[in-house]
């Protein structure tokens, strides 16, 4: 089962702009299926994919003049990089093609941003537009399977998270196959790019790192504790927690403070961009009404969910998490066009019982807080 994704239109507008299209994300969202989409959809022109992981093409492609390179190349007008990370000065050699052969359209993709990021940003500096495929957003899946069906099985994504194929299996064979296919991404693709960047080996402290981070969500994240269970030093969980963030795993939340002193500042919260992937690592699938962190996976799958839906509709915007030192809070804001919008979430509260914080409605003008609930979401 395929899903149309919704940032398929935007990278759709952007085409034949004189500019290379990056699209980032984790292995096994979906990059080569959309990729090989926009390929299909574009057969009025000539257009060729390029497997980069395969050694044949990085040796062909280790060519150093646009000549030799084009090439390559051929006729195509469309051209598909796919995991284009793989090539040795991959920048460059896009610089080279797109100065030489403006009325080329190279699509690259990569499954490791800090890789791919760190090789093409300064060389295309001003000549690259930048995309982010996350797993599949709650609207892609419901647009697919048809509101009745999702929402029969919401708290099941809730559980197994929205990684396409997991979805399919959950699906179409039940709770083993995507207990399984699970595993199977959290022990391999998880670690993958993680484990390649300047050669770390998987060891007991990534694995200890992920679970004790999978059991904090919707927490402050300490690193002097942290540091002090992994019996490693704070630079050392600095340095993996940016690793992880920069391999799609999780993602953070810094703290929001301009004004008031009993803010909270500088700290961060960790979410999961995938809750399959969290509960995988916990080897917890039992049903929500069982959980204890009930309330911990509601919260990340609604913020995940809306910078999902906001990045695939290219909406840019500033996340935070405020609190305050006599534990005032709200769980997301989000800053865009000068406004804030704050969002506290709960799976269970009844809008008749919800306050929203007056001193951060009156410290900041013009800002709103809503409740997000399973009844309102």
């Amino acid at each position: 089962m395929d899903y149309n994704r919704q940032i398929y239109i935007k990278i759709q507008e952007m085409l034949f702009c004189e500019q290379v299209l990056i699209i980032y994300g984790p292995r096994q969202v979906g990059k080569t299926t959309l990729s090989k989409k926009i390929l299909t959809d574009n057969q009025n022109i000539q257009t060729k994919y390029i497997n980069c992981e395969s050694l044949a093409v990085r040796e062909l492609l280790s060519k150093e003049t646009p000549s030799e390179l084009k090439a390559f190349i051929g006729e195509a007008k469309l051209i598909v990089l796919d995991e284009a990370q793989q090539i040795e000065n991959i920048g460059l050699k896009l610089k080279l093609l797109i100065d030489n052969y403006p009325e080329l359209q190279i699509i690259a993709t990569g499954s490791s941003s800090f890789d791919l990021a760190n090789k093409v940003n300064e060389p295309l500096t001003g000549r690259k537009k930048t995309f982010y495929l996350y797993p599949l957003a709650q609207n892609e899946v419901k647009n697919r399977i048809g509101l009745e069906s999702f929402t029969a099985n919401y708290e099941n994504f809730i559980r197994f998270g929205f990684y396409p194929r997991v979805v399919n299996l959950l699906l179409e064979k039940g709770e083993e196959a995507a207990r399984d296919e699970l595993s199977e991404l959290a022990s391999s693709y998880l670690y993958k790019d993680v484990l390649e960047f300047n050669n770390i080996r998987k060891s007991s402290v990534l694995d200890d790192l992920l679970r004790a981070l999978a059991l904090q969500i919707g927490n402050e994240v300490s690193f002097t504790e942290l540091s002090q269970l992994l019996k490693v030093d704070q630079e050392t969980v600095r340095n993996y927690i940016d690793i992880l963030e920069k391999t799609f795993v999780i993602f953070k939340l810094r703290s929001f403070s301009r004004n008031l002193r009993k803010e909270i500042s500088k700290r961060y919260k960790v979410y999961f961009w995938d809750l399959g992937i969290r509960n995988s690592l916990l080897q917890n699938f039992n049903p929500l009404e069982l959980r204890s962190d009930k309330g911990a996976l509601w919260e990340n799958f609604v913020i995940s969910e809306k910078i999902k839906a906001n990045n695939n509709q290219r909406i840019f915007a500033n996340y935070y998490f405020w609190r305050t030192y006599d534990q005032q809070e709200i769980d997301l804001i989000e800053e865009r066009d000068g406004k804030l919008m704050g969002y506290e979430i709960k799976y269970e509260l009844k809008a008749s019982k919800f306050r929203a914080p007056k001193v951060f409605l009156n410290e900041y003008e013009g800002a709103t807080v809503e409740l997000i609930t399973k009844e309102n979401f």
